[in-house]
Formats: structure tokens, sequence, C-alpha cells
């Protein structure tokens, strides 16, 4: 029982901050975060046993923390307006210009359909790989690659298509 104690507060203090990054992302709501990553760390405690390759903990945590944000949906539907309010976010700490520059990006990959943004931000906020990000959306490596490009090139379109107001910001 100790060791496994061990095992799970090493988790923990390891990958809780990554986990809540991404439950927050999805969610855009801190306290629903905050739920999602409790309760995808009881039920890593409940399987703890089951994970043989600690090497694979972060994709096993996101693959868990995953179908619990899923299980969320089958619950509770939710009224769309509640997905508009992630374009309001941050509004009262726009006072520099690489804050403008983030959130609107932030914006630009929440406009991208889900299968295009999921795994570019797992690459990005997660550190993935196309082979951990594929296993974990249950994909061929091939085309979580076609994905993140597409998902790349529609964000170089979306800042192309910007160029008259990036930089009006410094004063």
């Amino acid at each position: 029982m100790a060791t496994k104690q061990k095992r799970y507060e090493a988790l923990v203090k390891a990958l809780h901050t990554d986990l809540y990054r991404y439950a927050y992302w999805l969610t855009h709501d801190k306290q629903v975060s905050e739920d999602l990553v409790q309760e995808t760390f009881l039920r890593a405690w409940r399987a703890l046993d089951s994970l043989k390759d600690e090497k694979a903990a972060k994709s096993w945590l996101i693959t868990i923390l995953r179908r619990e944000n899923a299980r969320r949906f089958e619950r509770k539907r939710l009224d769309m307006s509640e997905y508009e309010e992630a374009s309001v976010m941050d509004t009262q700490s726009t006072s520099s210009e690489q804050e403008i520059e983030n959130h609107w990006l932030r914006e630009k990959i929440a406009q991208l359909p889900p299968e295009y943004s999921e795994p570019l931000v797992l690459q990005i906020i997660g550190g993935f790989s196309g082979e951990d990000i594929a296993t974990m959306l249950n994909l061929n490596k091939n085309t979580v690659m076609t994905r993140l490009f597409r998902a790349r090139n529609q964000l170089k379109e979306a800042l192309e298509e910007q160029p008259a107001t990036r930089g009006q910001y410094n004063g």
C-alpha cells in the first residue's frame, strides 16, 4: 500500500499542473477543471496497478481526463451559449501586447474544429508526440499528423488575414 501511495503522490506532484491546463482548455471553467482533475486522479488511484510503464503516465492520465470530460456531457447537456464565453475570457487583463496576442491565439484555436484543435492542444500544452496523440485519440498516426498540419495552416491563414491589427496595441 505504501508503494502505491508513493507512486500516486509522485504522479500527482509531477502531472497535476499539466492536467489542470488541459482541463481548463477543454472547459474554460476553473471549478469544472478542478473537478475534472480531481476525478481523473481518483480514477487513476483506483486503476494505478494497471499502469505498468511510468513513462506512459501522462498520456494515461490525459486519456482518463478526456473520458471524464465526455462523461460530464453524458450526464448533462450544456447550452451552447456557454462556449461563447471563451471569446470573452480574459478581457480585463489585456494590458500588454503579448497578452492580447495570446488571447487572439487562444480564440483562434478555440474556433478550430475539435478534430484539429484537440491534437494541436495535446501537442502544444501536453507536449505529446504524434504517436502519443494517436493512441489517446484512437486514431492512426498519419491522421493525427495531417490534422496537426491542417490546424497549423488554418492558424497561419488566420494570422495572415490580420496583418493590419497586429502591433497596434503598443501605444
